[in-house]
């Protein structure tokens, strides 16, 4: 799996908006891996549809947060892009946290890739045929149907 991903700031009172793409690779692709969520995995502004935040409202007043979910494309969907609107911040906080959002996810994808390649593939050619019992018992009769009518009856 593959995260490329930039986070853009304008001047002033704007927040930051992460840009992210996701892409499996054509070996995790052919595995079927399932997607993998975070639920909790980045901070969620208020009013996030906003592209700005002004001093003393929203997060620069209340740090009261909802969280972004991340997820990885599922291998159907193979590539998955968004963008998101970070909480505003100085920017010496820095984005630490978008780092280790994505370092989760590439970590949880991982234990899930993991498992999905344990699971060894399998070629079961089997068959039944007829008991030694069942073909004693048949084989008396077709010997006796033939003998008789040989015999003429």
């Amino acid at each position: 799996m593959k995260i490329d991903w930039t986070i853009v700031k304008r001047r002033g009172n704007h927040r930051p908006v992460l840009k992210y793409t996701i892409e499996l690779e054509p070996f995790e692709i052919d595995l079927a891996v399932p997607q993998v969520v975070l639920d909790d995995a980045l901070v969620r502004p208020p009013s996030s549809w906003r592209s700005f935040c002004y001093p003393g409202r929203d997060e620069r007043a209340c740090p009261c947060f909802e969280r972004y979910r991340l997820m990885s494309p599922s291998h159907e969907q193979r590539t998955l892009s968004d963008a998101l609107t970070l909480h505003w911040r100085d920017e010496a906080d820095g984005f630490d946290d978008v780092r280790a959002a994505f370092t989760r996810l590439r970590a949880d994808f991982e234990t899930v890739l993991k498992n999905a390649h344990d699971s060894a593939p399998l070629d079961i050619v089997e068959g039944l045929e007829l008991t030694r019992q069942t073909r004693d018992h048949i084989v008396r009769g077709v010997a006796a149907a033939k003998f008789l009518a040989a015999a003429g009856f």
